[in-house]
């Protein structure tokens, strides 16, 4: 299997030096980095607190998140800001509905010199990948981020080729009544971490935007704050969290009432309950906590479950939506006690 990373000798050499002279990381590294990427996407998105902090959970939950709302609210926006606060390859893809698969994956291309074929990495050669308006481009298109977005690699005439890390998809799309978009099938939404919503920003937020946009593009200003290997290390750390077992029976009865209430014609997969306990880990740390509490579950059901659901033609006409069914599961379902570790 071929790796693509997108460093080149002098990156890498650099990379090796500060991995000699880092410290051993912990919790308090954690919110340092974590806090850093914050205040550097909130310089450019404003008064979306909650938005930033889910995006930052999926970072570190080592997810894909899907940016859903209407034209002109910063959602190419925060994505962007994301990318630029960590200092790794980037790269953008404006899904068009002529885009093809193969630029995305990349394809083999007939060498005239070395008598051969040779592979030219399409635009998901990246550690952080911005797909922009989605559900524009085809559904053959958009399947071609499918293995890319699960296994982190891109199979092409048969050899594997591995995707860099730390990867991530953050995809924006617009609601799929707006005119020339393609819903996302199921496989691919349940790909995606974490769903969430940016919103019209508060009347001060959008007063204090005028000023922030109207000179000068904030993008262009913002440095990176972080490195890629301080990510990955921060992901592992995520990953030792402590989520004791009545935490995690929780999370599976939550997991499995969408799936027996009638309310909904699709639960969520068992991919759903690995994310949302992924999830609940990267929350946790982000809170100084080495262990998950139901409180973590409580916080990420809605977007880490909410976009997989499919409900019912009767639920649609009694204008309730997958978010508001989750929320009254979460209702219902019995807490754990908290118990020693």
């Amino acid at each position: 299997m071929t790796t693509y990373n997108g460093q080149g000798a002098t990156g890498a050499a650099q990379a090796a030096s500060r991995e000699e002279h880092r410290e051993p990381v912990g919790l308090a590294e954690l919110a340092a980095v974590a806090e850093r990427i914050r205040a550097s996407v909130e310089s450019v998105i404003e008064g979306k607190p909650e938005a930033v902090r889910i995006a930052l959970t999926v970072l570190l939950a080592e997810g894909h998140l899907l940016l859903e709302d209407v034209p002109g609210v910063g959602k190419t926006m925060l994505a962007k800001a994301l990318a630029r606060s960590v200092d790794c390859s980037v790269r953008r893809i404006q899904f068009t509905p002529d885009l093809l698969p193969s630029d995305v994956t990349g394809t083999n291309v007939f060498d005239q010199h070395q008598r051969d074929f040779e592979f030219r990495p399409g635009a998901i050669f990246a550690q952080i990948v911005v797909g922009d308006e989605i559900n524009r481009a085809s559904p053959k298109t958009q399947s071609a981020l499918l293995e890319s977005m699960e296994e982190r690699q891109v199979t092409i005439d048969g050899t594997s080729y591995e995707l860099p890390s730390p990867f991530m998809v953050v995809a924006t799309q617009n609601p799929v009544e707006m005119e020339g978009t393609y819903a996302l099938p199921e496989a691919q939404r349940d790909r995606f971490m974490a769903r969430i919503s940016i919103g019209y920003p508060s009347p001060e937020a959008e007063y204090a935007m005028l000023d922030l946009h109207s000179a000068a593009n904030p993008l262009e200003q913002l440095e990176p704050v972080a490195h890629a290997h301080d990510l990955i290390k921060l992901i592992e750390l995520v990953k030792k969290v402590y989520i004791s077992d009545p935490v995690r029976r929780y999370a599976i009865d939550l997991v499995s009432a969408t799936r027996s209430t009638p309310e909904l014609r699709l639960g969520a997969s068992p991919r759903a309950t690995l994310h949302l306990v992924r999830a609940a880990r990267a929350h946790a740390a982000l809170d100084g906590r080495d262990y998950v509490l139901p409180d973590d579950i409580q916080r990420l059901a809605v977007p880490v479950l909410a976009h997989r659901l499919l409900p019912t033609a009767e639920t649609q006409l009694s204008r309730r939506t997958a978010e508001q069914v989750v929320r009254d599961l979460l209702a219902r379902l019995p807490i754990p006690r908290p118990q020693g570790r």
